[in-house]
Formats: C-alpha cells, structure tokens, sequence
C-alpha cells in the first residue's frame, strides 16, 4: 500500500470510530479527542515511506510538537474523562432538531473534519512526492516560524487556563467573577489569538510544500484553506454564545481584531473624548 492509502484507511477506521463513540456515549467530542493525535501518525507515515527524508523528518517532529502540546492542553481541560464534551455542542444540539443535529454529527462532526484532519496533513505527500530536494535556508526559516507559532498558542492557551482557573475560584468562594471573559494579555490584541496561532502553524506546514518543490501552488493548500473556513465558522458561533452571555462582550468586540493580533481599536466614547481634547 502506497503512504496515502495508509492514511486513507487509517483515517476511515477514525471517522466509524468517532462517529460510533458518539452514538454510544452521546458526546460528541470525540474527533476533538483525536485532533492533536492523528495528524502526527499521518505525517510520520509520510516519513518513513520516504525512507526517512530529512524535510519529512523535520515536518514530523513539529507536528509531533504542536499534538504533545496540544494533548497536554486538551487532557487538563478535561477533554479526555467523560463528560468532557466541548460546551459549544451542548449549545448547538439545543438550537437544532434531533434528525438534523443526528445529521450533523455523522456528516460534519464526524466524516468532514476527520477528512479535514488529513487533509491539513497532505502538504507531507507533496513533499514526499519531491523526496530528495535538499533542505535549504526556507525550510529553517518555516520551521522557525512554525515553533514561534506554537510558542504563541501556548502562551494563549496558558493565559486561558489561568483565567479559567481563576473563574473558578471566585465562583467557588461565592463571588461573581468580574470581569467574565478574558481580555488581558495576547487576548487584548486578539479576541481568538489561539485560533490564529493554529492556523498560521498549519499555513507554515504547507510552505514546506512550496520550499521542497519551488511552485507557490498546490492542490493540498486545500487543507490549510479548510482549516480557515472551519475556524471562521467557530468563531462566529463561539461569539454568539459569548455575546448572549456578556452583556460588555459587544464593546470588547467593538475594539479588539477578531483573530489576528492588531493594535486595539478606541471606541466611540474613547474617540469622542480624544476628540474633544
């Protein structure tokens, strides 16, 4: 079997895993479960039918860095123990009928973003196909970029954590916590700098496509692309949840970048006072 069709049947095996485990357990975060784990089986498939070529090597390690992190992160979150389903299904089963969340689950859930999953991996077969080129001076400066990247999520995620941590100790001690989301540090110039820093690793995992063959253009920038459209959508409904439970979150939002890092935004009564200075 060629290194794709591994992965093909290995990621068919995840999706009637998921999917099963859905039914069972009536959680639907199981592909969250696997999200930072399948993608390195994929990528080190790639590796080894290469014969072991130094730029997959290279792409396998980091990729193998950014699921530790990322398992680590998900699994004191809770994510792994029952009942640690994403809070955000909750929410949406509530907002749709049971056939067609059913739906849901089995077509998005499920088969779209286990094939998401690998497709995101798939810039590692264009560089397998390209086995030999040597590395060069772009694939130092991609992995430079991928590791500040990852340096960054971490930060963000670190941030969340103790936020959260926080939260949870004010509530315990019978206080409301004040203020209710989080909005210092990277979040002050990001609402979502988490989601940036996994997209922007996954953009820098394609380069290595374009730096081992020298063509811009891909057919598996697919993934990358994909990847952005899915965290857009998240985004959109993470802030509806967000903006129904804080009634400040649409001033937050007023002024700070959606998802790219950028200077805060003065609001209306900051400017009219900046103005009348």
């Amino acid at each position: 079997m060629t290194a794709l069709a591994v992965c093909l049947v290995l990621c068919a095996a995840i999706t009637a895993a998921t999917w099963i485990l859905s039914l069972i357990t009536n959680e639907h975060s199981w592909v969250d479960r696997i999200w930072s784990i399948a993608p390195i089986a994929y990528v080190w498939v790639f590796a080894a039918s290469s014969g072991f070529d130094p730029r997959l090597v290279l792409m396998a390690l980091l990729v193998t860095a950014w699921g530790a992190r990322l398992t680590f992160n998900f699994a004191r979150k809770g994510g792994y123990r029952p009942g640690g389903e994403d809070y955000r299904w909750a929410v949406l089963r509530e907002r749709m009928p049971r056939l067609g969340f059913a739906a849901f689950n089995l077509f998005f859930i499920s088969i779209y973003q286990n094939a998401l999953i690998l497709l995101i991996t798939l810039p590692a077969l264009t560089v397998a196909e390209a086995a030999g080129t040597p590395l060069g001076i772009w694939d130092v400066v991609l992995a430079v970029m991928f590791l500040g990247f990852l340096v960054g999520e971490t930060i963000a995620d670190e941030q969340q954590w103790r936020f959260h941590r926080w939260k949870a100790t004010e509530r315990a001690a019978g206080r409301t916590p004040t203020p209710g989301f989080l909005q210092s540090g990277l979040f002050a110039v990001s609402r979502h700098p988490n989601f940036f820093f996994e997209q922007a690793q996954w953009w820098t995992f394609y380069g290595f496509a374009i730096a081992a063959t020298g063509a811009w253009l891909h057919w598996s920038i697919a993934g990358a692309v994909l990847l952005t459209l899915l965290f857009a959508g998240s985004t959109v409904f993470t802030e509806s949840i967000s903006r129904g439970r804080y009634a400040d979150y649409d001033a937050y939002r007023s002024r700070v970048s959606a998802v790219v890092p950028w200077f805060p935004r003065a609001t209306r009564a900051e400017a009219s006072v900046t103005a009348g200075r």
